[in-house]
């Protein structure tokens, strides 16, 4: 069965971030790309590579033994691809904060612990500490995102079953462009080829799995696309119902900035009076609520309560802190 693209871009990463030494091309086909003609590997092995270039990752090639001439060899150091030491407002360590919670994805979740498995099976030294650079840290619990995603990345049209609110379910045919998160939800973004017009698709309104509609390569994404700009210019305006919310005395302060009223002194859910009662002009804030834990939880209106309790339902059964 075939590697997914997006599965083997992480291997190939997580290969060459986790040892200190360079790796022999032969090795990483090995272990990698098992099966693959002499031709398909070179192929796949250096569109790979650009395609992590392409993405911030330094690459780095040197020679294996350094009184040789011999193959070359290759890394990732983890000191080049790490971020600098960044200076964040409180308001942004909040919104960094939900990042850090929220998101374990269980697709690349197994594809890391896969890799790291291949390499210790192969008998090769690995430091797992490495990958604290690279950890995947963003939300996407809609069993659609890794259809879209992988089709995205691979270029190849997809048809779905799509219903709107109040509505059947339609046939809908994409050229996938991208995966944006908009107002705290996921959108399929590409060109309706029904319609002939670009689109975005909320994810969650996709029933059942999405169908691969074509073959890989088969259109592009045109130049200078701004995939969040469609986003914001075609999905629909976040909801403004306002919010109640009760927050822990001495926590929320996000929540406490944006709040037009706040009852001290409340009873919380714990039975407990160290609770403020906070009245929020806008519902959309459920990230910001998850950022708080169990210093904060929403009363009303009962779409954000559920929206809520389903995401910390998909870190529970997922098993991530």
């Amino acid at each position: 069965m075939a590697v997914p693209k997006s599965e083997r871009l992480l291997n190939l990463l997580i290969m060459l971030l986790v040892q200190r030494r360079y790796v022999a091309k032969d090795r990483i086909r090995e272990i990698l790309y098992p099966g693959a003609t002499d031709e398909a590997f070179e192929k796949m092995f250096e569109r790979d590579k650009e395609e992590l270039r392409s993405l911030g990752v330094p690459i780095e090639v040197g020679s294996m033994d350094a009184y040789f001439d011999d193959e070359p060899g290759y890394r990732v150091r983890p000191d080049e691809l790490a971020l600098p030491e960044i200076s964040l407002t409180a308001d942004e360590a909040s919104v960094l904060g939900l990042a850090a919670k929220v998101w374990e994805h269980a697709r690349l979740a197994e594809a890391t612990t896969e890799a790291l498995r291949k390499l210790s099976a192969a008998g090769l030294p690995v430091d797992e500490s490495a990958l604290d650079v690279v950890q995947p840290r963003l939300a996407a619990d809609e069993p659609a995102f890794d259809a879209f995603w992988e089709a995205t990345l691979d270029r190849v049209p997809v048809a779905f079953e799509y219903r709107r609110t109040g509505q059947p379910a339609t046939t809908r045919h994409l050229q996938p462009w991208g995966v944006v998160r908009y107002s705290g939800r996921w959108y399929a973004v590409g060109l309706d080829t029904d319609r002939g017009a670009e689109r975005v698709f909320r994810l969650s309104r996709v029933q059942g799995q999405p169908r691969r509609d074509g073959a890989p390569g088969a259109f592009e994404v045109p130049a200078g696309t701004d995939v969040r700009g469609v986003a914001r210019r075609l999905a629909p305006t976040p909801l403004s119902e306002p919010a109640v919310v009760l927050v822990r005395a001495g926590a929320g302060g996000g929540l406490r900035r944006k709040a037009e009223l706040v009852e001290p002194g409340v009873t919380g859910p714990d039975g407990g009076t160290g609770w403020d009662r906070m009245h929020l002009r806008h519902g959309e804030v459920a990230d910001e609520v998850l950022t708080y834990g169990p210093d904060a939880v929403v009363v009303s209106p009962s779409w954000l309560r559920d929206q809520v309790v389903s995401r910390l339902r998909v870190v529970v059964e997922g098993g991530a802190p």
